[in-house]
């Protein structure tokens, strides 16, 4: 029904952020790791949504990226996890950590974190383990958390462009324009609006 929802960030709180589009104000229950990856208040923001309908209630869920809602998902797949629980596994912990700890089936990192105890965690990897369906995690060092155009990406994630495209178009454009000399004696600043130009243009086709 809803794959995201658009609009200006009207407040932020502990796991909820509040989205008006066009006079309609949401209010999104989001992981708390997730609340620096949108937008500030009064700027505009996307949010990927979930919506849960039952009889008794009504809550729509956000995240940051559709690799971050697709994780959500594959916690919901785990006896015993709910809407409410995976929202709270995946605000302890950044999705990518959880991802890779999964991965790797480490059991005693996975009962340290929040919400997690020894038997869930034994559920989450016999469920999850080999069988995520979280984008792959980037390792390109053009849009790696410490990379020098890691803010690039965040704000074009904020103009609301999906952030693994704008990681994934930033990357290439680097690597693009890093061999055809289009670097060449420029300073960071000169290429970081280089890059934001660039990139937009591209996300744009």
């Amino acid at each position: 029904m809803f794959n995201s929802l658009t609009g200006t960030v009207t407040g932020k709180l502990p796991q909820k952020i509040f989205i008006d589009t066009h006079g309609i104000e949401w209010d999104i229950t989001v992981p708390d790791s997730s609340s620096a990856a949108f937008a500030q208040v009064g700027q505009s923001c996307r949010v990927f949504t979930w919506l849960q309908h039952t009889d008794v209630l009504m809550n729509l869920f956000g995240f940051a990226s559709d690799s971050d809602r697709s994780l959500f998902f594959d916690l919901l797949k785990v006896d015993g996890i709910g809407p409410k629980g995976a929202i709270k596994i995946m605000g302890s912990i950044c999705a990518s950590d959880l991802a890779r700890i999964l991965e790797s089936g480490d059991l005693e990192a996975l009962q340290k974190v929040p919400g997690v105890g020894k038997k869930t965690a034994a559920k989450m990897l016999l469920q999850l383990k080999g069988k995520l369906t979280l984008s792959e995690i980037d390792s390109s060092s053009a849009t790696k958390a410490d990379s020098p155009y890691a803010d690039l990406v965040s704000a074009l994630s904020e103009m609301g462009y999906e952030r693994k495209s704008a990681e994934k178009t930033v990357s290439e454009i680097v690597s693009r324009m890093t061999k055809d000399g289009s670097f060449e004696g420029k300073t960071e600043a000169q290429k970081e609006e280089i890059l934001f130009r660039t990139a937009i243009v591209e996300l744009a086709r």
